[in-house]
């Protein structure tokens, strides 16, 4: 699709209002006699429940009551376990999370009891005054040692395998047996909390004359939560609303229904009252689920030449406690993105998810790529390194050409199309690659440890492929679209807005668009993995279309001509041979009137856009840094990526999500990481503890630039990019820290890359 808005780099158009404070966050909604809720929680990873003893806090003024899951209605104990269609052959547990810790806690901050009250002050107040009775019992947090005879998390699942897979591509066995050398490697990447500027939240209100339950909540879409809530209470979806306000961010961790939201909602039922829950920062570090957090065995199998002719993983899963719905696919989508952008013909993944003693891990930006990327990513460098070839020639000679596509790799995923050789061309043409390497070889001759690295990366996008949409024409004769896929962040307002434009014929300034309340759209699926503009935007193509036949039909009727004489221009119904046509504003007026046209179709039209396969969207990335041996200090000077998202809608925000995804990937690894005893006693408990880096930490040019091959399973032509920082910077990153530390004979390094981790390897504790 192109059009004169379509490929604009408008500014956003909802920034004025967020930035000059005139934003509804999920605390700004203020309700008359509203009582709130917060949390007793664990803090051990692993115990019993003997007692809870709520009798001081129940005594104190202001406290309306305190609740154990056995003040649970029957049934509303667990979260759903299966929200996400998984292949036939995935096996899993049926170890859902409780939305009250029942009989046992298996993580420290796993919620016990919770506390109301008419303040958030006395709620958090009367928390401590709730005695817990715990009984230890042995707990284990490390995923390798809870498959290798650690202590059960749950009795009724004894080897603590909560979910497995197993896929094989190819000859696997004769590859290897082909092959002039096998490269091992063995990675550990850890796991990482989204930490959005707004922590969690929650209003629950019930209306008994309606029998409504209605909850606002800071969340990723309205649609997952409601049918969550739904299934919890087990309540007719047309009795629960859910509204999303303006949302401070996500990055995938607020992509369904949370337990609190539960309890908040039975608490609403029960006193009649509206109850609100705000997560504190520590409670979200604690109890929010967590991404990352995989252990990967890998093998590759190489020809003398480096042709890549079989891979194989075995891929464990820091599963957590507990199965959200989300969180096995995390492990799926990495596993089916294992062989990257390569032509690699036998491929074979094992896929082990290990129960431990931590909160339960769910998608988190990228969610499965950026793990795929870096495993392949540092075994492609580390090919090269073993058979003596350069890191950009063993790319060449391996990667998907650009006339193979719809390419399907060995594990079954479809590439719809692509330009890898010309992605990595333009990158090493962009970051002027041989000036770098010699840059590289005068730093080596002066003693300084640079380096610089390379990544190609595939990024699926378009999961749970259906969307809905609708439109309408206000009285105004403004579009009213009404997408499935809601904004946190993202610039809904402004991307959707250039796409209707473009199919009405008018400026985007007529385009309203409204999202986040169940009760105004259709049922949709929602904002995640990149998929709103392909899939969301798709839907409202199909809407758009539905209106303007419907516009047709009233304008005959008002016009008194048969519909095949009009035609849609310019935002208006025009006759074929000329003369007055009908404006929106009157084909708004005669529909909301309807005095003689009782026969006509409401002026709305729906679409439900199904895409056929997953886009993927791929990119490039160089990156240069050099290390500081004296302090361990990884200073990244320069990244450049250039990716291909297909058709791009609005090239500035689509720079922007590079950019911000780049900065998130460069803090994945070098900064941060969610850390716990052996036993999964948290050590992470704050931003004290936590590295999200700041301004200044952050000192990296980004180039960017787009090169665009439009995919052929949608109208749009679009493929993801909301993710790609976090996906290829990790990789390229992690590549040049390599090649920057090979004079010392370092060949590996775990992210992430901090001062002490790198001024260790570099002998600094030896001075």
């Amino acid at each position: 699709m192109t059009g004169p808005w379509v490929g604009r780099p408008e500014r956003r158009r909802e920034d004025l209002r967020l930035v000059a404070g005139h934003g509804a966050y999920l605390d700004d909604l203020q309700f008359p006699s509203c009582a709130h809720v917060a949390f007793v929680r664990s803090p051990l990873p692993h115990a019993r429940v003997r007692g809870v003893d709520s009798s001081a806090a129940l005594a104190t003024p202001g406290v309306l009551a305190v609740i154990t899951a056995g003040d649970l209605p029957p049934g509303a104990r667990m979260l759903p376990l299966r929200t996400i269609p998984l292949p036939p052959d995935f096996t899993v547990a049926d170890v859902p999370m409780p939305i009250l810790a029942d009989g046992e806690v298996r993580f420290a901050g796993e919620a016990v009891a919770a506390v109301l009250a008419e303040s958030r002050a006395v709620a958090e107040d009367a928390v401590d005054l709730v005695q817990l009775d715990l009984e230890a019992l042995p707990s284990v947090g490390d995923p390798r040692a809870a498959l290798a005879g650690g202590p059960p998390v749950h009795a009724e699942v004894g080897d603590n395998v909560v979910f497995r897979w197993h896929q094989v591509g190819g000859d696997v066995e004769g590859a290897f047996r082909a092959a002039a050398r096998t490269i091992q490697g063995r990675f550990s990447i850890p796991r990482l909390q989204a930490s959005p500027m707004e922590p969690r939240g929650c209003v629950a209100a019930y209306s008994s004359a309606e029998d409504l339950l209605t909850l606002w909540c800071s969340s990723q879409d309205p649609h997952r939560p409601r049918l969550q809530l739904a299934n919890v209470l087990g309540r007719d979806l047309e009795r629960v609303r859910v509204v999303v306000p303006d949302v401070g961010g996500a990055f995938g961790s607020k992509g369904g229904l949370a337990p609190e939201h539960a309890v908040a909602a039975v608490l609403a039922m029960r006193t009649g009252r509206s109850v609100k829950w705000v997560e504190t920062r520590s409670e979200n570090v604690l109890a929010a689920y967590q991404g990352r957090g995989m252990e990967v065995d890998a093998e590759l199998g190489v020809s003398e030449a480096g042709g890549l002719l079989a891979l194989r993983l075995r891929l464990v899963s820091d599963a957590g406690a507990y199965l959200l719905g989300h969180t096995a696919v995390v492990s799926l989508t990495a596993t089916s993105l294992a062989t990257g952008a390569y032509r690699i013909p036998a491929a074979e993944v094992t896929v082990v998810g290990a129960a431990t003693n931590k909160v339960p891990t769910g998608p988190y930006r990228g969610a499965g790529r950026p793990e795929a990327a870096f495993v392949i990513e540092r075994m492609v460098d580390s090919a090269a390194a073993e058979l003596g070839i350069d890191p950009v020639e063993i790319r060449r000679r391996n990667l998907v050409p650009a006339g193979a596509f719809p390419y399907r790799t060995a594990l079954g995923s479809e590439y719809d199309s692509g330009d890898y050789p010309g992605l990595l061309d333009r990158a090493l043409e962009l970051s002027n690659y041989p000036e770098e390497r010699r840059a590289q070889a005068r730093a080596r001759a002066e003693g300084r440890l640079r380096g610089v690295g390379l990544a190609v990366a595939v990024e699926s996008s378009g999961n749970s492929a259906w969307e809905t949409a609708a439109a309408t024409i206000l009285d105004d004769g403004r579009v009213l679209l009404l997408p499935g896929s809601s904004d946190h962040g993202q610039g809904h307002a402004t991307t959707f807005a250039q796409i209707a434009a473009d199919a009405m014929g008018v400026d985007p300034d007529q385009i309203e668009v409204r999202s986040g309340d169940s009760q105004e759209g259709l049922v949709g699926v929602g904002t995640f993995a990149s998929r709103s503009v392909t899939v969301g935007g798709s839907a409202l193509l199909l809407a758009l279309d539905e209106l303007r036949h419907r516009c047709l039909s009233w304008a005959a009727h008002l016009l008194d001509v048969p519909e095949e004489q009009l035609r849609w221009e310019a935002g208006a119904v025009v006759p074929l041979g000329g003369g007055p046509g009908v404006s929106r504003q009157r084909l708004a007026q005669a529909a909301r009137d309807r005095s003689d046209s009782a026969d006509l179709p409401e002026l709305r039209g729906e679409g439900r856009f199904v895409l056929p396969g997953l886009a993927f969207g791929s990119s490039a990335c160089v990156a240069t840094l050099e290390v500081d041996p004296a302090t361990g200090w990884v200073e990244v000077e320069r990244i450049v990526t250039v990716d291909d998202a297909g058709t791009v809608v609005n090239p500035l925000l689509a720079e922007g999500q590079v950019i911000g995804s780049s900065v998130q990937g460069l803090a994945a690894v070098l900064f941060e990481e969610v850390s716990h005893e052996a036993d999964g006693q948290p050590l992470t408990e704050s931003f004290l503890s936590y590295a999200v880096p700041t301004l200044p930490d952050i000192r990296t040019e980004i180039v960017t630039e787009f090169r665009p091959t439009p995919s052929p399973l949608s109208p749009l032509g679009t493929k993801g990019v909301a993710e790609s920082g976090c996906i290829g910077v990790p990789a390229a990153v992690a590549n040049a820290l390599q090649d920057a530390l090979a004079p010392l004979g370092v060949r590996h390094v775990d992210p992430p890359f901090s001062p002490e981790k790198i001024w260790r390897l570099t002998g600094g504790d030896a001075r």
